[in-house]
C-alpha cells in the first residue's frame, strides 16, 4: 500500500509574504551591471531592480 501525503494549503501569510513591502514602497533594489551608459542623456548610470516585484530605476551620476 502507498503513502498518502496530506497537502496543505498555504497560509495567507506565507502566500503574500514580500508583496505588501513593495506596495508600501520599501524595495529590495539590486544593482543591474549589464547596462552602465545611458545614449540618451550620455551619462554614466546606475540601474536598479526590486528582487520582489521587479520594478527598475536610474540613477544618473
Amino acid at each position: 500500500m502507498t503513502n498518502v501525503v496530506p497537502f496543505k494549503r498555504p497560509s495567507p501569510k506565507q502566500k503574500h509574504k514580500g508583496k505588501t513591502l513593495c506596495k508600501s514602497g520599501f524595495h529590495r533594489w539590486q544593482v543591474v551591471t549589464s547596462q552602465q551608459f545611458d545614449t540618451k542623456q550620455g551619462k554614466l548610470v546606475t540601474r536598479y531592480k526590486c528582487e520582489r516585484c521587479g520594478k527598475e530605476k536610474v540613477e544618473a551620476h
